[in-house]
């Protein structure tokens, strides 16, 4: 069914905070938005909005026709208990809701109720168009092709990290939505995964809107960009693909500053012309007085005061031209993060080493594996989610038990991380004093200041660790990386729930960093802005050595 979902006027905010307000939007078939913006400027909220889970606070949203069915598939960083794969697949494709009220319509209409044969009507139009007769054997076949190779009964919190990445976008896969609103789909897809989505998006003949961190994948599938801009508390829409709208926003802040920097200029010359000719009529009217009384030539007496009067209409005029002058709005300073990373005294010529090196997990095998990371080396780990990266490093790091050969990290290395399931804050203290466990020689003060600096304020400080969003410990983790030394720095997948502003500032940080870098990322720009000087592909427990 063809949709389209129009909003008007609409209006959002969290607590006492305006989000977004004003938002006038329609998006039909084939459209398919990109929706960007800092972490905290409302992109999920206005999902959440558009899908009705959330009452606008002012407008409206209208979904034509009616019956149409909205899909809205949030980021999901926990996996429920007691949930199996299928359960999970029949979950996200809205296929559980739609059974149970089938169900529930026809227990009713089994029974006589007074307006079953409607709600009977109504529930079975929306199990067949979500796909629910044919979803088992669908899901088998899609598992298969996306590589999710375990039993669809067994648990979710069972799986790995690739496996239920990958369940995430089966899930995606076998929807039969009318629109799609796709918070982070992105998360966690390997390579492979990406371009499985991508594809998915370019056939999509419904309408979309998406919350991305992706560049490239932005690139390669909207047609349209909705910027949520909170510095300049204002809501762009731009025709056109991501690249385009990146030129077009640049073309647009500079236009602003010069608009405003022409405006400042011409208020200060008036003001300035103003001053100046008040000046010189008080100081006429001053000399005029003086004069005229002792003046016998009538005719210079009219022509002093005539002198003084001119002036003081040429202050008028000035002032009435200042006030014809049609206001600019300055535009506001954005958030810059400027990040650093410290780094510590040089490590010994071989920072990481592993000899032989065989770890086994069930079926898998990861190994044998020989290598040698050397000082300040910027190593490109890639590879397939279950392909043994995270093994990998975690071998490296010394942190997993070999069951043969032998792993050696070198002499004075300090390791600075930001692991993909961001555990270093993951507790019940409060987020300051589990900072502050990290950098014990830091007072409360300067860690504060400085978790503000990466946009954790005074409410984020002294919540517990473990209620911060992904995206808030991951700054929590970067933050720590400016706070202490560190020589040799792991990153495994760091764009993942950062705003794209945040994720320029890492990239821009990693060109000055001196010391060793390990990055595992499927982000294709971060991997092509960054300078690294070796590339090991993972594949199948076995390191290779690309050039």
């Amino acid at each position: 069914m063809s949709a389209t979902i129009k909003a008007a006027g609409l209006a959002a905010g969290h607590g006492a905070t305006a989000l977004f307000s004003g938002l006038d939007l329609v998006i039909g078939p084939r459209d398919v938005v990109g929706l960007v913006g800092p972490n905290g400027a409302g992109k999920s909220t206005l999902l959440r909005t558009l899908a009705g889970e959330l009452p606008p606070e002012d407008g409206t949203v209208t979904v034509t026709p009616a019956s149409a069915i909205i899909g809205y598939l949030p980021q999901e960083t926990e996996r429920r208990a007691g949930e199996t794969v299928r359960g999970f697949l029949a979950r996200r494709t809205g296929v559980a809701d739609a059974q149970a009220a089938f169900d529930t319509a026809t227990a009713r209409l089994e029974a006589g109720e007074a307006g079953a044969d409607d709600e009977y009507a109504d529930a079975l139009e929306r199990w067949l168009a979500l796909g629910a007769p044919d979803l088992d054997e669908r899901a088998d076949a899609i598992a298969a092709d996306v590589g999710l190779a375990v039993d669809l009964d067994q648990l979710m919190t069972s799986l790995s990290g690739g496996q239920a990445a990958r369940a995430g976008l089966a899930s995606l896969l076998l929807s039969r939505y009318d629109v799609f609103l796709l918070d982070e789909p992105t998360n966690d897809l390997d390579l492979d995964g990406l371009d499985r989505l991508e594809r998915f998006v370019a056939d999509l003949g419904e309408a979309a809107v998406i919350v991305s961190h992706d560049r490239e994948f932005l690139a390669r599938t909207v047609n349209r960009i909705v910027e949520l801009d909170l510095h300049q508390r204002a809501i762009n829409i731009y025709g056109g693909g991501y690249d385009a709208w990146l030129q077009e926003r640049e073309i647009a802040r500079r236009h602003a500053r010069e608009a405003y920097d022409e405006y400042a200029d011409t208020v200060s010359g008036l003001q300035a012309r103003a001053n100046m000719q008040r000046n010189w009529a008080a100081q006429g009217v001053r000399n005029a007085r003086r004069s005229i009384n002792n003046e016998p030539d009538k005719s210079v007496r009219k022509y002093r005061v005539n002198s003084s009067e001119k002036q003081a209409s040429k202050v008028r005029q000035s002032e009435k031209a200042l006030e014809r002058l049609e206001e600019v709005d300055e535009p506001r300073k954005e958030w810059d993060l400027r990040m650093e990373i410290a780094a510590a005294p040089r490590s010994g010529a071989v920072t990481a080493a592993l000899r032989e090196a065989v770890v086994r997990r069930g079926d898998f095998t990861f190994g044998p594996v020989t290598l040698e990371i050397g000082w300040a080396e910027k190593v490109a780990i890639t590879g397939a989610n279950g392909s043994g990266k995270s093994t990998l490093l975690a071998a490296l790091l010394g942190r997993l038990p070999l069951d043969e050969g032998q792993s050696h990290l070198g002499p004075g290395v300090v390791v600075g991380e930001v692991d993909q399931a961001r555990r270093l804050f993951e507790g019940d203290e409060p987020l300051v004093d589990a900072f502050q466990r990290h950098v014990p020689d830091l007072a409360p003060e300067p860690v504060r200041t400085l978790l503000a600096k990466y946009g954790l304020k005074t409410d984020h400080v002294v919540r517990s660790a473990s209620t911060l969003s992904p995206g808030e410990r991951t700054r929590a983790a970067l933050a720590l990386l400016q706070a202490r030394g560190v020589n040799l720095l792991v990153l495994d997948e760091p764009t993942n729930h950062l705003d794209l502003p945040a994720i320029e500032q890492v990239e821009a940080a990693l060109e000055t960093y001196p010391g060793t870098l390990l990055l595992v990322t499927h982000d294709r720009r971060m991997l092509a802005a960054v300078s690294t000087t070796r590339e090991l592909h993972v594949e199948n427990g076995q390191v290779i050595e690309r050039s």
